[in-house]
């Protein structure tokens, strides 16, 4: 039986139902019976041309994502970024710059669109950790620039977390252009 033929043979369930009829042997139901109550049965009529709907549909559609527009920040937005005396993450700075946008209907930023940009300018390099997985570390180029990192414990063990000081962070919003201009080719 396919999803429609379920709905269908659902369908005659409830107006069996609805109508006072069991619909295993398709007898009346007493007129004691709860299923006769006004309020169950004025529900299960409308159950009933809810299915009624949904058959003559075709059955039940998959509900379709809106496409969102690609990501886009005007500079009067990206200039009321506020800049923090204490290094932030490069996380914290992503969600910052998309607190600027609405992100129903547009994509949001990527930490890593950012930092493929730092990459790619030798600010940042990427480096085998001791656990043999890729990290991310400032070169001298960032350290020049504001990006310092520091090791922190979690629960999955040691791991390195570059900081964007006041000065980074301004690199990064004044050369914004470059890096959705980089995001775009992708």
């Amino acid at each position: 039986m396919n999803e429609l033929e379920k709905i269908q043979h659902t369908k005659s369930f409830i107006d069996k139902l609805a109508n006072g009829i069991n619909p295993l042997d398709d007898k009346p139901v007493a007129d004691s019976d709860i299923i006769n109550n006004v309020s169950i049965s004025r529900c299960l009529f409308y159950a009933s041309d809810i299915m009624r709907r949904i058959i003559e549909n075709g059955g039940i559609k998959p509900i379709k994502k809106a496409l969102k527009l690609p990501f886009s920040i005007s500079q009067k937005q990206l200039s009321s970024f506020p800049y923090s005396e204490d290094a932030l993450c490069i996380s914290e700075i992503t969600r910052i710059i998309n607190s600027f946008i609405d992100t129903d209907t547009m994509r949001s930023l990527s930490y890593s669109d950012i930092t493929k940009w730092l990459l790619q300018i030798d600010a940042l390099c990427e480096e085998p950790n001791p656990q043999g997985k890729t990290v991310k570390l400032p070169t001298e180029t960032g350290r020049q620039l504001g990006l310092s990192f520091e090791r922190r414990t979690g629960m999955y063990g040691e791991y390195f977390v570059v900081l964007y000081n006041k000065n980074a962070q301004a690199f990064i919003i004044d050369n914004f252009d470059a890096i959705l201009s980089l995001k775009n080719q992708n």
